[in-house]
């Protein structure tokens, strides 16, 4: 396939969508629409998106033997989803800044450690260009409501056994469902 067209198609406030015109194999245009957060893709390359949007924290707690989950209700969906905790990088903030103010936001937990730094994947590559970085480490503290009016969230320690039984009757958003599984597994 060849890129042949960006055209923005409508300016949100967080999001912008795209419509992208490839011509296929057989010489035929295919128009795909994507959103982004970027408000302004120009090239092949802004579209690829090579600088993290948000982070993702997989925590555990000291022993190693619970993980940290936020069951929260998602806006986009109507609905609550098990999630793990995760935001957008401020202008100016490295995604270990975002991290602990992310995880205090949400949970009120303090980040102890960041074991393990995963670079950069995208979110949801069937129709955004959005970029994760994931941070793998430890948290200690105890719960309190978000910091924000605009997320209900209910974060909580979860044990192997508990996630194989969320697995079976929960929602959960597809990163985490894969992470989870395997983590239960153990």
């Amino acid at each position: 396939m060849r890129l042949k067209a960006i055209q923005k198609a409508l300016a949100g406030k967080f999001i912008s969508r795209y419509d992208l015109t490839y011509e296929l194999e057989d010489g035929q245009n295919k128009v795909y629409e994507m959103i982004s957060r970027n408000p302004d893709i120009r090239t092949q390359e802004e579209l690829q998106n090579n600088q993290p949007d948000s982070v993702v924290l997989i925590l555990h707690d000291r022993t190693g033997q619970k993980i940290l989950l936020n069951k929260e209700f998602r806006m986009a969906t109507g609905t609550w989803v098990y999630n793990f905790p995760a935001g957008l990088i401020d202008p100016g903030e490295s995604p270990e800044k975002s991290a602990e103010r992310e995880l205090w936001e949400e949970t009120g937990l303090k980040l102890v450690s960041i074991d393990d730094f995963l670079d950069l994947s995208y979110s949801a590559i069937g129709f955004s260009n959005e970029m994760n970085v994931c941070m793998v480490g430890t948290a200690e503290g105890t719960f309190r409501k978000s910091t924000s009016a605009a997320e209900e969230i209910e974060p909580g320690w979860y044990t192997r056994e508990e996630i194989r039984n969320l697995l079976k009757t929960q929602r959960f958003a597809a990163r985490t469902q894969a992470y989870c599984y395997l983590w239960s597994k153990e």
